[in-house]
């Protein structure tokens, strides 16, 4: 044992005490030794632990403890320490201390016990601090299984020391790891084959001697898979029955069921998925056979179950066998087509026979009966004796049908009447000629022939006519009296028949002789026809062509008919028949018919086919088609047919479903009938039995209909279904109450009298419900036109009049009655207007149509319309103004410069000649009686003193004098030659003298001449003197217009950019340059102040303006015309006193009066010219 350094001095001391004592111990004493040793010991932090030991010796040892091999102070040492040493030796902690970084009291501990003989040292006991960390190293996770399966929860606990122990608790309970089922082992919690009870919030637990740690919980879901609890069964049903598949499934979560057919698709429209999740299909068909299978599917599982539909069909016949007539010896086949579900059996019998024919019977068992394995009838070497019945018959677990057809054996005496193959063709014969007319027959026995004329028998006492062997009927020598209709008449026993053709003889140039048609030119005959259908009054012909066409392809045929029943001749019952097949109808039912047909092309018919098989038609009656009255009779009355409620799909609509409870082979369909209630019943036929709805319409509204419903097969039917009431929507009377009658009453002996206002119900089919009441209105118009209600009433929908009371004499009264359903009011009644005099009469009051249009007219709408329109009028016409100015004002950026000759005015012989090759203008202008065209008298421009208020023309004038204008009238120079320039040409035709502007002619130098003779008036559009005002004008400059179009004379009077003054800013224009807006503006506000006073007159003058020239007015100018003068002389100085006249801004009448001088008088529709009060 190993002492540290410290002890050393001790024992030294120890040991000389000793021999300081004795040399020799007592015999009594010991030495120490441990008797109880000290245990590992494991405590938690701040808990009290003891570390024991014990020692025995004489004298008593002293007990010390060492740890990690140091001393361990006690509170011997240190009242203040945690440890103590107690009496027995023992180590006890107060509690443990331990820290993160501090760790004193773990360790190693070892007790020492000491005395005089020595000492004792026990075993090491170590002291370790247990602890247990919070966060656990793997928590457990939610898990979902499916009931059933394993379920395994895993989880690491947190560090500790000691290790901590697993277990497990669920919803706060301890997992009982008991169970069989459930295994913990280290951290994982096992269970298998779980169970819906096993669900629930799982927590690990981890433990040591610090205690338990719970980790977050985990939750257990126990899903189950879906599991049926009532599966679809295999069912068989038979044709247009219900039929239900249930299934029942449950599980978690809630599993989603859907049906599928493995054959294909579900039928659709025909299967409901019903709230139980079952399957239903309605009105199910062999088609529907298969498997059905129910899927059920949820998140954690999938099951199916199926089942079978087996659909059985009664047997039906889809080939009837047909009614054959045939001849001993013969063979003949009846068809019987059936279907079913499953295929039903057929055979055969005679009626009246025991004998039953199945299919590949032996022959030897039936003789001459064959049944083949499809329900064929085959009857071989046919005899009399055979005749009658033979019913066709199939059967199956669905159900049987029957059906017979008749087989009728001839004996050779039964003959078809002669057949005349070819027969007289029409002639066009001239006289002198020979005819022959053919008719060759074909029969058994041989038919004789005999020839009629216009329907009278030939005698043959003619020694022209001859009939030859072959049938052929000759004339010779023809003469016109020839002519008619010739008839073959071929008769046997059997029966007649006819053939006829047209002879036509005449004398005329155009007669052609046709040559007769060879017989290798008509087509071949068909082949024998073959029945393919046959009813009640039709049968279906097919046939062959025949290989050899003629001379021309075959365009058609004919079908010719026998039958013994019709008549004992052919007759033609299909003509221009283009197809190799054909249906002729209109023929008896239960009826024997032959049939041949022929070929047509354009040389003719062919010869007859072979005469076809004898056919039958079908028998009106059930029975006829083998079918017995009473059996159908029967199962119609078993047909329960239920009605179910309708449904409204319109006021005039509804559709109607039922239901059949029990179906049968022998329903055609359904008769539903319906009424109003307590009126004729109505019929609406269901053709197809498989139907379950219809819809009625042109139903009454708002009124009462009873519905019922019954099966039937042709003329039997079966019992109706109960009697259903259905009353569709009301809406409002779509009609007036009719024969409102306004009249006076008398009350008792007064005086005074009432109005009574009666009246007659609206048609019963406008009603459109129950009438409830009637609404009167009684309205009067007052001295302000004013109209109000002066008395409204209701009346019950019964009383068809009232009383109004109280009315005054010399009013206008008007009265309308309307009637009034649940929906509301309907139509109001024309107004009944009348007066009710001083003696109380009444006087039946008619508006006018004045009175209607002023009613019109004060309805605001039409205001605003009037309103609205003249402002676009007026706008238009404004702008129309604008644009006109705007396009004179364009020409005035340039300044015209002119070469100046001396001249006279233009004043001169011929000057209005209408050859006139300077001036064109003036042929067109209108004619005055003061100008001589002839030359013989000069012409004046002027008057000799003109006078500043004279208006020549439309604001404009003119003086042919020595002064040049400008197109705007800026007058350049007095002296200077005038530049004319006018728009359009005018026919010569006298019209009213046109209004002109005044011109300034003071400034004119003009030739003198009579004041009668004066210019003739420009047309309307000219540019000479635009503007002209009685004031003078202040000059203006850069007005000049631009160059217009010029004759053949050029004149030497030029416009160019004036070289004098530079181009002026834009601002600086003059008036006509100012901005568009502003002059729109201004013209706008212009004409619409002044034109409001004449409204009207503008109005008809615009209208005027626009259509008057293109509808009235031939003479109005349709093209624009420019003259320029050409006369100049050189070295003339341009103008010095340029003067520009203001812009002339007419008024509306001036506008007016501007037109009816411009326009000539043959013009109809002009405004009228205003007064001078207008102005």
């Amino acid at each position: 044992m190993e002492y540290s350094p410290a002890l050393v001095p001790l024992l030294v001391v120890f040991a000389l005490g000793s021999l300081a004592y004795g040399s020799r111990p007592r015999l009594e004493d010991a030495a120490p030794r441990i008797v109880e040793h000290p245990s590992d010991l494991i405590v938690s932090k701040g808990e009290p632990a003891t570390l024991n030991c014990k020692a025995e010796g004489r004298p008593t040892p002293m007990v010390e403890w060492y740890k990690d091999g140091e001393r361990v102070e006690t509170d011997r040492e240190d009242p203040r320490s945690h440890r103590m040493l107690l009496p027995s030796g023992s180590l006890f902690f107060l509690r443990i201390v331990h820290g993160r970084r501090s760790k004193p009291d773990e360790g190693v501990y070892v007790c020492v016990a000491r005395n005089y003989l020595g000492e004792a040292v026990s075993r090491n006991a170590s002291l370790e601090v247990a602890i247990l960390r919070d966060d656990f190293r793997q928590t457990p996770s939610d898990v979902v299984v499916a009931a059933g399966e394993p379920a395994v929860m895993e989880c690491i606990p947190p560090r500790g020391h000691p290790e901590p122990t697993i277990s497990w608790k669920r919803n706060n309970i301890r997992v009982n790891d008991r169970d069989e089922r459930i295994t913990i082992r280290g951290g994982k919690l096992m269970i298998s084959n779980t169970r819906k009870s096993d669900a629930g919030m799982y927590v690990c637990v981890g433990t040591n001697m610090v205690g338990e740690k719970d980790s977050d919980p985990a939750e257990l879901v126990v899903f189950e898979r879906p599991v049926f609890t009532k599966q679809p069964v295999n069912q068989v049903v038979l044709a247009d029955d219900t039929v239900d598949f249930s299934c029942e499934v449950h599980g978690d979560p809630t599993p989603t069921v859907r049906w599928r057919r493995e054959e294909g698709e579900l039928p659709r429209g025909r299967f409901e998925i019903r709230s139980e999740n079952s399957l239903r299909l309605t009105q199910v068909r062999a088609e529907d056979e298969g498997t059905y299978t129910c899927v059920s599917e949820n998140s954690v599982g999938k099951a199916e179950a199926s089942a079978a539909l087996q659909v059985h069909v009664p047997p039906q016949i889809v080939v009837r066998p047909r009614d054959q007539i045939t001849t001993p010896g013969r063979t003949v086949t009846f068809l019987c087509g059936t279907k079913g579900n499953p295929p039903p059996a057929v055979f055969w019998q005679k009626e009246g026979s025991q004998i039953l024919l199945f299919p590949v019977q032996e022959p030897s068992q039936s003789g001459r009966f064959t049944v083949s394995l499809s329900g064929e009838l085959t009857i071989n070497d046919v005899q009399v004796e055979d005749s009658g019945y033979y019913i066709c018959q199939a059967i199956s677990v669905a159900g049987s049908i029957l059906t017979k057809a008749l087989l009728e054996v001839e004996t050779p005496s039964d003959r078809v009447p002669p057949i005349i193959r070819q027969g007289p063709a029409n002639h066009t014969l001239a006289p002198g000629s020979m005819a022959q007319l053919h008719c060759h027959i074909m029969g058994n026995p041989m038919p004789s022939i005999q020839w009629e004329k216009d329907g009278q028998r030939i005698l043959g006492n003619d020694g022209r006519i001859s009939l030859m062997e072959n049938g052929t009927f000759q004339i010779t020598n023809l003469q016109e009296t020839d002519s008619g209709v010739y008839t073959c008449l071929a008769s046997s026993s059997s029966g007649e028949t006819s053939w006829s053709g047209v002879l036509t003889v005449k004398e005329s140039a155009d007669v052609l002789v046709a040559q007769a048609t060879e017989p290798f030119q008509l087509p071949g005959p068909p082949h024998k026809p073959i029945v393919t259908d046959v009813s009640k009054n039709s049968v279906s012909l097919t046939w062959q062509p025949n290989a050899h066409e003629g001379g021309a392809a075959v365009t058609s045929y004919i079908i010719e008919a026998f039958s013994q029943s019709a008549g004992s001749t052919w007759q033609t019952v299909a003509d221009m028949v283009k197809m190799e097949t054909h249906t002729i109808t209109g023929l008896l039912p239960n009826t024997v018919y032959l049939f041949i047909v022929r070929a047509v092309n354009t040389y003719g018919l062919s010869d007859p086919s072979p005469i076809s098989e004898p056919v039958r038609t079908q028998d009106v009656s059930p029975t006829g088609q083998g079918v017995d009255h009473k059996q159908v009779q029967r199962e119609l009355g078993e047909v329960a047919v239920q009605l179910q409620d309708p449904v409204m799909l319109t006021a005039a609509s509804i559709r109607v479903s039922w239901n059949v409870d029990r179906q049968s082979q022998y329903v055609q369909g359904y008769r539903l009938s319906y009424r109003p209630s307590g009126g004729m019943w109505l019929l609406q036929d269901i053709n197809s039995p498989s139907e379950r709805s219809t819809v009625l319409t042109g139903l009454l509204k708002g009124t009462e209909y009873e519905i019922k419903i019954r099966p039937y097969f042709d003329e039997f039917q079966g019992k109706d279904s109960r009697t259903l009431l259905v009353r569709t929507p009301e809406e409002v009377p779509s009609a007036p109450p009719r024969a409102v009658t306004v009249s006076t009453v008398k009350l008792g002996n007064s005086s005074s009298s009432s109005i009574s206002v009666s009246w007659e119900p609206p048609r019963s089919d406008t009603q459109n419900g129950i009438i409830q009441e009637y609404r009167v209105w009684c309205m009067s118009t007052g001295d302000d036109n004013q109209t109000r209600y002066y008395s409204n009433k209701t009346v019950d929908g019964n009383t068809l009049s009232t009383l109004l009371k109280g009315l005054m004499p010399g009013v206008l009264y008007q009265v309308e009655v309307a009637a009034v359903t649940s929906a509301g009011i309907g139509t109001r009644s024309q107004p009944f207007h009348f007066i009710k005099d001083t003696h109380g009469l009444l006087i039946e009051s008619s508006v006018s149509l004045a009175e209607q249009i002023t009613d019109v007219v004060k309805q605001p709408a039409f205001i605003a319309g009037i309103g609205g329109a003249c402002w676009v009028i007026l706008m238009g016409f404004s702008v129309w103004i604008y644009c006109r100015r705007k396009k004179r004002k364009e020409l005035s950026h340039y300044t015209a410069s002119f070469a100046y000759t001396p001249a006279e005015c233009l004043c001169r012989q011929g000057v209005l000649g209408g050859n006139m090759g300077n001036y064109p203008w003036l042929a067109d202008s209108w004619p005055t009686t003061n100008l001589v065209h002839n030359g013989k008298e000069a012409v004046n421009c002027c008057p000799a003193n003109p006078d500043t208020a004279e208006r020549y023309y439309n604001g404009r004038s003119v003086c042919f004098c020595d002064a040049v204008l400008t197109t705007t009238g800026a007058l350049l120079n007095p002296t200077s030659i005038p530049v004319l320039y006018f728009d359009n040409n005018y026919a010569t035709h006298r019209g009213v003298e046109p209004h002109t502007a005044s011109l300034s002619c003071n400034l004119l130098h003009c030739v003198s001449r009579s004041d009668e003779e004066w210019c003739p008036p420009l047309p309307e559009r000219t540019y000479l003197m635009e503007g002209c005002e009685d004031r003078p004008s202040p000059p203006q400059r850069n007005n000049a217009s631009s160059p217009a179009t010029s004759y053949s004379h050029q004149s030497t009077a030029t416009l160019t950019p004036s070289p004098h003054e530079e181009p002026q800013a834009h601002h600086d224009l003059p008036r006509q340059n100012q901005s568009n807006s502003q002059q729109l503006s201004r013209y706008v506000l212009t004409v619409f102040s002044k034109g409001c006073v004449h409204l009207t007159a503008l109005f008809s003058f615009c209208f005027s303006l626009f259509f008057a020239p293109v509808t009235c007015c031939p003479h109005f100018p349709k093209q624009k015309v420019t003259l320029r003068s050409h006369a100049s002389s050189p070295g003339t100085e341009p103008a010095a006193h340029p003067v520009q006249p203001q812009p002339l801004r007419p008024t509306a009448s001036q506008l007016i009066r501007s037109w009816h001088a411009a326009v000539p008088e043959s013009c109809p529709s002009l405004p009228p010219e205003p007064g001078p009060s207008s102005e």
